[in-house]
């Protein structure tokens, strides 16, 4: 595999493991009180000020669209953390669904989306496969229409969430260790994916955007260049050079909105990598101490990152804790794909 692209990959997964404890705190302050300066990896306190677990419902019209399990009596209560069971270091749900689609592509030489909906849905409906408490709508909204009936490739929704993107640099990584895939072919492999639970609009040109940056810096590009190329339409060299200049928690916070929505979430993230282009771990931390849906603003942040980085610090790969998933020679622990 392009060293580059797993390195882009890989970092997605720590930017994503960093954010885990503070995902989704509007109030800094309270991410401060907290969490105090965070450093590095971090097990999630049992509660979260801006949990809106209290106010999300989900039932299952059967038992297709079970997939909550024996976290839904956590649903409607306040202040319950969305990863509460998660350790230090641990990968949130769609970035675990990241590492199977990686692993899944791999081990069959091939992407089939056909192949790959199965896998998903075979996942989510067993229980114990991840720890995570909440799931994002667009997991809902899926099952919901699985469990009506219709095929797994009419279940996706129009969803205009940062979160579409949490397996793009995955697939870009699985891609690229198959022989004979051309650059415009990846790109329409990657648009056909994300369209699979996220159609949308925004989603789908985030995601291409970000398919050809790494392609970019994988051909010798740097990260800036890449950025300046290929995500014109979000933002120019000037406002990138004009955020770079402030704290972080007004670049995410002030100008731009913490929250997940595209694309303003893509443009936050586009101006923190731009920022830290040569400091792949104060770019992740930054993510991740700016609040708001930092877990999946990580899957830009870190991938780009990563993906220029001359080598990731061993710290964040040694205390990763979903190193061994990746391995594509053994069947997964919790699953037998």
């Amino acid at each position: 595999m392009n060293g580059c692209l797993q390195n882009a990959f890989l970092g997605s997964l720590i930017a994503d493991a960093v954010a885990m404890p503070v995902h989704w705190y509007y109030n800094t302050q309270a991410l401060d009180r907290d969490y105090g300066l965070l450093e590095g990896y971090v097990k999630p306190k049992s509660s979260h000020p801006d949990s809106i677990l209290w106010r999300s419902h989900y039932k299952p019209r059967n038992e297709t669209g079970e997939i909550l399990h024996n976290q839904s009596e956590f649903w409607g209560r306040r202040e319950v953390h969305y990863h509460q069971f998660l350790e230090a270091g641990d990968n949130t749900i769609n970035y675990l669904l990241a590492i199977q689609l990686y692993r899944s592509t791999i081990r069959s030489g091939t992407y089939n989306p056909e192949a790959w909906l199965d896998l998903y849905i075979k996942l989510m409906q067993t229980p114990g496969w991840h720890l995570d408490t909440y799931l994002e709508e667009y997991h809902r909204a899926f099952f919901d229409r699985l469990a009506l009936g219709k095929p797994p490739l009419q279940c996706g929704i129009d969803d205009i969430h940062i979160g579409g993107l949490s397996a793009v640099p995955a697939l870009i990584a699985a891609i690229n260790a198959l022989p004979g895939k051309a650059p415009h072919l990846q790109e329409e492999l990657i648009r056909q994916h994300v369209a699979l639970t996220h159609k949308n609009h925004e989603v789908d040109r985030s995601a291409l955007a970000t398919t050809r940056i790494l392609l970019s810096i994988a051909r010798g590009a740097t990260l800036r260049s890449a950025i300046l190329e290929h995500a014109n339409g979000w933002i120019g060299k000037r406002r990138l050079e004009e955020m770079a200049g402030l704290e972080d928690r007004q670049i995410i916070g002030k100008h731009y909105s913490p929250a997940c929505y595209l694309p303003e979430s893509f443009t936050a993230s586009l101006c923190l990598a731009w920022k830290y282009s040569d400091d792949f771990s104060e770019g992740i931390l930054a993510n991740a101490r700016c609040g708001g849906d930092s877990c999946h603003r990580g899957a830009i942040v870190g991938s780009l990152l990563g993906a220029a980085a001359p080598q990731i610090p061993s710290y964040w790969l040694q205390n990763l804790k979903s190193m061994e998933r990746l391995r594509c020679d053994t069947l997964d622990s919790t699953y037998q794909e």
